[in-house]
């Protein structure tokens, strides 16, 4: 990704493990240097992989986790095949010591297969993890909110998680080798081409542009993206504060890397998955003729995406029912009556 100038903004944080409370509250990426410097396992990868390899196998409970595998051919990017029928790798459950032995195995190969562990929770795989390797997160986040703050782990050897969205706030912590985030703001979904949402590497769907080798008689634009990006180069040690619904192309550049990563939710916990309105749009809008499609399309703005009080600001409080602020009771009615409709 040459062509993508722009680069991510940085603070250095230097030894004090500690993230700086505006941050959380940023509508745009941040690196943040030497956040987790202090870790243990940041300290035996700086020593050696065999080393980084040896301090997690130590933490492995053996508790199969999701390992992903692929032929030395797709050269570390799990995508699709050539009709897009079917992913390009396989799945299998395996303790993360033995994906461990074979990442070691074949460190020098010149030609070795992908072997990638994707967001595997730390606390049901390597529970002793945690005690030296952490940051405290919830004490900068409101409690009672759609999700507490959860550990994962994501390793392997050189790899590419093909560029997504997540819809959760994100802190990722580059611990073992060197990991590029390539990075779109959320309005460049249109110049992305988005693939399938039932087919796909890890849940969220992914964009079919090889960003290596893009076609742009095929994705035109692309190139608008481009223009948009940032690139956000990680070095052991650093994180990556990565607001919800951010882009994002990750890269492990070294033979062994390690990410420990850290999302939640800043909403209430009562309030659904976006994601599930999404899917009934799909159900119920998408094939609508265009000219009733871009009619609710204007309900839609009046009533979800300009600011929450509009809808209703006009109404006598009483009267605003679910246009008022929606409390967890006032969430259960909304949840029953669309339960009872969708039964129907």
């Amino acid at each position: 990704m040459q062509n993508i100038t722009n680069k991510t903004n940085s603070i250095d944080v230097g030894t004090s493990g500690q993230i700086p409370e505006h941050i959380l509250n940023s509508s745009e990426p941040v690196i943040l240097r030497g956040l987790v410097n202090n870790w243990e396992l940041y300290k035996a990868g700086q020593a050696s992989n065999s080393q980084a390899i040896d301090y997690l196998k130590s933490a492995d409970n053996g508790k199969p986790a999701i390992a992903c595998i692929g032929r030395p051919e797709i050269q570390g990017r799990f995508f699709y095949n050539n009709d897009t029928s079917k992913l390009d790798y396989q799945s299998q459950k395996m303790p993360i010591s033995e994906v461990l032995d074979l990442i070691m195995a074949t460190l020098n190969a010149p030609q070795t297969p992908s072997y990638y562990i994707a967001s595997s929770f730390v606390d049901k795989h390597l529970p002793s993890l945690r005690e030296n390797n952490d940051l405290d997160i919830s004490k900068h986040i409101n409690s009672g909110l759609m999700s507490k703050p959860e550990m994962k782990i994501w390793l392997g050897n050189a790899t590419l998680a093909a560029c997504h969205y997540d819809t959760s706030d994100n802190i990722a912590c580059c611990v073992v080798g060197n990991r590029r985030f390539t990075l779109f703001p959320p309005e460049q979904i249109h110049n992305l081409y988005p693939g399938p949402l039932e087919l796909n590497p890890g849940g969220p769907a992914i964009s079919m542009v090889d960003f290596n080798e893009p076609d742009v008689d095929k994705y035109p634009r692309f190139k608008d993206a481009i223009a948009a990006g940032q690139i956000a180069e990680l070095t052991p040690g650093d994180a990556l504060y990565l607001p919800r619904m951010w882009w994002h192309q990750v890269e492990g550049l070294s033979k062994f890397n390690v990410l420990i990563n850290y999302w939640w939710n800043n909403v209430p916990n009562y309030l659904g998955e976006a994601m599930n309105v999404l899917q009934h749009a799909l159900l119920s809008i998408k094939d609508r003729p265009l000219t009733e499609k871009k009619a609710w399309q204007q309900v839609f703005d009046y009533y979800i995406f300009s600011e929450s009080t509009h809808a209703g600001e006009h109404l006598p409080e009483q009267a605003r029912g679910s246009l008022g602020k929606i409390d967890e009771l006032q969430a259960r009615k909304l949840r029953a009556q669309l339960l009872n409709k969708l039964n129907r």
